[in-house]
């Protein structure tokens, strides 16, 4: 096996053209997307080999006049000519000087996902070589898993688990040093960021996705991302019990009723739905939360005004996402189908507007 060969994995589906050895059990194997995958040489078979490696002697008959001392230096030529290494670099990609590393986790049978073990992958899709140090937390210590060395444009197998010791890798970080060799380049800092892997993930398999690095659904955390260093937050136990203690006094204070707003046509009514007009603060809130208390704002108006026939009310809801105006519109089909309901003025309220007649 040699560099150029192009060879079939026997382990796995897919297989590449070889573009060099890590150590002597080692194989890196570039696939069509231009990664490099390291292998074991045991678990690859040659299919193809290519002929433009085999060293190979000059065919062409020396002179029969040639004197002897000019065969001896012919000779020595071609004997050099063999023993010159063969290399391979490979060039740099385009866009490839904007740092891009991330932490890939990919399942060895998609198939059997409550199951199956999984294999962790740096990807370092820049141009840079990167040196990395991949760590797990345990209390306030770190335990180092892997480290080592990253090739431009690769992406570098970290290590198998097992589904047994995913409490471990709840907590981790990676650490980077960028650089290329012989050549300049624009410095990199060194980057150490540490994640929160949601291990519930790994029991679902929705959440290993398509991606330009793998044959097989996996899933990606970045550690850089366009030179940018990713960053989460942390909190402590005694955040976590400030925040709800706060939000406990915030509850006990009563909010602020909405304020009936009436245009210059006072037949109409007018009643904003946004969370900043109807509370002091949504701190501690969750989406959900603020949304039944959106709804529980339109059914009190609509029942405060259920007996006044004829009477118009606007709601305004704003454009948003439309989950609001959907929840309006759901409400009004089923809860309260009696009363006429359309898009209000488009002049006034543009999208982000329904009006309720009571009938």
């Amino acid at each position: 096996m040699k560099i150029g060969d192009k060879v079939r994995f026997l382990s796995e589906v897919g297989g590449g053209i070889v573009t060099g050895f890590q150590g002597k059990d080692i194989v890196l194997v570039q696939d069509e997307d231009g990664f490099d995958i390291p292998m074991l040489m045991r678990e690859c078979v040659v299919i193809e080999t290519d002929d433009y490696n085999i060293k190979r002697k000059p065919v062409a008959p020396a002179p029969q006049n040639v004197s002897a001392k000019n065969k001896n230096v012919s000779a020595y030529q071609e004997k050099r000519e063999d023993e010159r290494p063969i290399t391979y670099k490979q060039p740099e990609r385009k866009g490839g000087d904007i740092l891009n590393v991330m932490l890939g986790f990919v399942p060895q049978d998609v198939k059997a996902i409550s199951t199956t073990a999984f294999d962790a992958y740096l990807i370092n899709d820049s141009n840079y070589t990167v040196v990395y140090t991949y760590l797990t937390a345990e209390g306030h210590n770190w335990r180092v898993r892997s480290h080592g060395t990253v090739a431009p444009n690769t992406k570098f197998f970290i290590e198998e688990f097992e589904k047994s010791i995913l409490n471990e890798l709840e907590h981790v970080a990676v650490q980077i040093l960028a650089f290329k060799d012989d050549k300049s380049f624009i410095l990199k800092p060194a980057v150490s960021v540490e994640l929160r892997i949601d291990t519930v993930k790994f029991y679902k398999l929705h959440t290993f996705r398509e991606s330009d690095f793998f044959e097989e659904p996996s899933l990606i955390y970045d550690i850089v991302k366009d030179d940018v260093p990713a960053r989460q937050t942390f909190l402590k136990g005694e955040d976590i019990k400030e925040a709800l203690l706060t939000k406990k006094r915030e509850d006990m204070q009563p909010a602020r009723k909405p304020e009936a707003r009436k245009p210059k046509d006072n037949a109409i009514v007018e009643i904003d739905l946004h969370a900043h007009e109807l509370l002091d603060t949504t701190a501690g809130m969750s989406n959900g939360e603020i949304l039944n208390y959106q709804l529980d704002v339109f059914r009190k108006t609509l029942d405060e005004y259920k007996n006044k026939k004829g009477q118009k009310i606007v709601f305004i809801h704003g454009k948003g996402d439309g989950v609001l105006r959907k929840s309006l519109l759901q409400e009004l089909k089923y809860k309260y189908k009696n009363y006429q309901s359309q898009d209000a003025s488009f002049r006034e309220y543009g999208f982000g507007a329904t009006m309720v007649t009571i009938r």
